[in-house]
């Protein structure tokens, strides 16, 4: 399928920019290219928009929302009198499938890059020079460049028995139109954690198995232990240091073979171990890159090479839509200036800087992050000191009463006097997130976080509590 690409014989149609793959990065950036004037095609073999609107952020927030709501009703009894609670999974597939996804079809986002001035083509691009794309019989040269926003897919661990059964990834958990009794899920990350969470409030018996010692291993010791306790809490069972040595599979559903001898059963089984970047397919020697590395190496302006740029999940700077909207935004700058549509006097533009990178687990409680862990800032070389505050003894904390568990922790360079992590667990963990990310950005110093007027009675006001154990 082509839209808005005249058809052409003979050598490679030119145009200013090819964008390859149309996730969240790339179609931002083909879209605003596009409405700045420039020629642009885009090419997409799965739906523009990427994983995020169909399978990822989106509708697993729907999932959450739905599942927070149940959870918040049962705790009625505590608070406020007695409810009754009958979950129903067919309003929450029926808004993901109508509402969120329009039935998995990207037809408003192909009319929206249309629309701006750019040419669509479904299929998958693969360079084959300098500034040159294949798609099918099609060969196209970017007079400017060429930008790769071909994203990540689940990492499927090469447990024996796994190929070839209809295991679910992401995919498949987020286009649930029934729910089954029961699901083995491997993988402790912020998928794994918060698929399992949603399944568990919806009654389903879910058993998660995490290699490593804790779940969320990238995030805070404090944060790992008070997200397992909740998954517990909500009958999730939880296997930590536990590796899966072989799966099984009949017309009866799973059964997952532990290394301690435990056998754990489930009638789906979804995998969650992370994601990777396949790059051998998109011709990277013939320009010069390797085709063999994990990730695109990109510079601060998201230059993968001369004329060529990268955005979102592919550059290996997580997966997160923020990321990839950010970086598109440097690459946009970027090319605009290549191209001469942009004033090239006006200072040199915009360069990525991933040291407040925030990033947010949509368990409940919610665990969201910012800048170095503990460890991290430690073997840097920082000069550590913690300040750590429990949101139960904050005084919104305790008018919350039921499902206030989450803390806050700041992480300071005792040296320069100034936040370099921080990390906010609870109910709105993601909120209160925002202050202490821009903390970290602007290198706000202590002292400065400590005379502020915090407003009560708030969570982020928790803040205020945890501040004043960095000060001397």
């Amino acid at each position: 399928m082509e839209t808005g690409v005249i058809a052409s014989s003979g050598g490679p149609a030119d145009v200013d920019v090819v964008v390859v793959g149309l996730g969240v990065g790339g179609a931002e950036t083909a879209n605003r290219l596009a409405a700045a004037g420039l020629s642009v095609v885009g090419i997409e073999r799965d739906l523009v928009g990427g994983e995020c609107p169909y399978w990822g952020c989106v509708p697993s927030k729907i999932m959450i929302r739905a599942a927070n709501a149940l959870a918040e009703a049962r705790r009625v009894d505590h608070l406020a009198g007695r409810a009754r609670v009958e979950p129903d999974w067919s309003v929450v597939a029926k808004r993901i499938r109508e509402e969120a996804t329009a039935g998995w079809t990207d037809d408003a986002a192909v009319e929206r890059f249309t629309s701006a001035g750019g040419r669509f083509v479904r299929g998958s691009g693969r360079l084959v020079g300098p500034g040159l794309v294949r798609v099918g019989d099609r060969t196209f040269r970017a007079r400017v460049g060429v930008v790769l926003g071909t994203g990540t897919t689940p990492a499927v661990p090469p447990v024996p028995g796994l190929a070839g059964t209809p295991y679910w990834t992401n995919r498949e958990a987020m286009e649930l139109a029934e729910l089954p009794g029961s699901v083995v899920i491997l993988g402790g990350g912020a998928i794994g954690a918060e698929v399992a969470q949603v399944l568990a409030r919806f009654g389903v018996r879910v058993a998660m198995v995490e290699a490593g010692e804790r779940v969320l291993a990238r995030e805070e010791p404090e944060s790992s232990e008070r997200v397992a306790a909740a998954l517990r809490a909500d009958g999730v069972a939880v296997h930590t240091g536990a590796r899966a040595e072989r799966v099984g599979h009949d017309d009866s559903g799973f059964t997952v073979h532990l290394a301690d001898g435990d056998r754990l059963r489930g009638e789906r089984l979804l995998v969650a171990t992370g994601r990777r970047a396949v790059l051998d397919t998109l011709g990277l020697e013939t320009v010069g890159l390797d085709p063999t590395q994990r990730f695109v190496t990109t510079d601060d302006r998201m230059r993968a090479g001369d004329g060529i740029w990268a955005v979102g999940d592919l550059t290996g700077h997580g997966a997160f839509t923020h990321v990839a909207m950010y970086q598109a935004g440097i690459a946009i700058d970027d090319i605009l200036r290549r191209a001469g549509a942009v004033d090239g006097t006006a200072g040199d533009g915009c360069r990525a800087d991933y040291r407040a990178l925030p990033r947010v687990t949509f368990t409940d409680p919610e665990v969201g992050a910012v800048g170095l862990t503990e460890q991290q800032a430690r073997e840097q070389g920082c000069n550590v000191r913690i300040g750590f505050t429990p949101l139960s003894e904050s005084s919104r904390g305790w008018i919350h009463q039921v499902g206030d568990e989450g803390f806050l922790k700041l992480v300071a360079d005792a040296d320069r006097g100034v936040l370099v992590g921080a990390t906010s667990v609870g109910p709105a963990g993601g909120e209160v997130l925002s202050a202490l990310a821009v903390a970290v950005h602007a290198e706000v110093p202590v002292s400065t976080l400590a005379g502020m007027i915090y407003a009560y009675p708030t969570f982020h006001r928790a803040i205020e509590t945890a501040v004043r154990e960095l000060l001397p």
